[in-house]
């Protein structure tokens, strides 16, 4: 429970709000993995699933940016109805948002630049990993780590180049909605939703509409 509360006059804009929440997560040592957000999808039959990624970026335009196997069981899943729900949920600091909208995938330039800056063995790992298929045992994922160790070697100072797999990269979750929310004593929470419209402007990108705030019951 917290004394924080929303402005009694919602801002026009949700995203300075939630940009300053996300830094003082990152910022406050009582707060692990602050960048960690549940996504959820849903298969082409309708079957919803939802597990934890990392949120590697916020953009001020109002989209986030997360990065995985594309041939995953989300990936599969994002092609099939590429639009998503996430929700972070910063228990040390009595916050959560709540995210829904479409996705699409990161530019190549964009994933290759996030790959490069992960460790070796990450991005050896992306390789050798079928992430979401059925592994016959640990031995054998092993032994694909060690088949693509080798074939990428490394050079004199025991650095390796390991370029980006095809089947690896970003996504861009675009916010359509969005929902603050604040702890409260006796469970008299704080919490207001934001949404807009979206309008396509290339593979990558969206044009946002004027957001709309509302006050929720909690």
């Amino acid at each position: 429970m917290t004394d924080d509360l929303l402005p009694e006059a919602l801002p026009e804009s949700p995203m300075p709000l939630f940009t300053q929440w996300f830094s003082e997560a990152a910022v406050r040592r009582a707060q692990p993995n602050p960048d960690a957000m549940v996504l959820a999808t849903v298969s082409a039959d309708g079957k919803p699933s939802a597990r934890v990624v990392l949120c590697k970026r916020i953009d001020a335009s109002g989209y986030l940016v997360f990065f995985t196997n594309y041939t995953s069981r989300k990936g599969v899943e994002l092609a099939a109805r590429p639009r998503a729900a996430a929700v972070f949920h910063w228990d040390a600091l009595h916050r959560q948002v709540r995210i829904e909208g479409p996705v699409v995938r990161s530019p190549e330039t964009e994933s290759d630049d996030y790959f490069a800056t992960r460790p070796v063995a990450s991005r050896v790992g992306a390789w050798a990993s079928r992430q979401s298929q059925p592994l016959a045992s640990r031995a054998a994922l092993a032994a694909e780590v060690e088949r693509y160790s080798r074939e990428f070697g490394g050079d004199s100072s025991g650095q390796a180049h390991v370029p980006r797999p095809p089947h690896w990269g970003g996504y861009r979750l675009w916010i359509e909605s969005v929902e603050l929310w604040i702890e409260g004593a006796g469970r008299i929470h704080d919490r207001a939703v934001w949404s807009r419209e979206l309008t396509v402007v290339d593979e990558f990108s969206y044009a946002g509409g004027a957001w709309r705030a509302t006050r929720l019951n909690p």
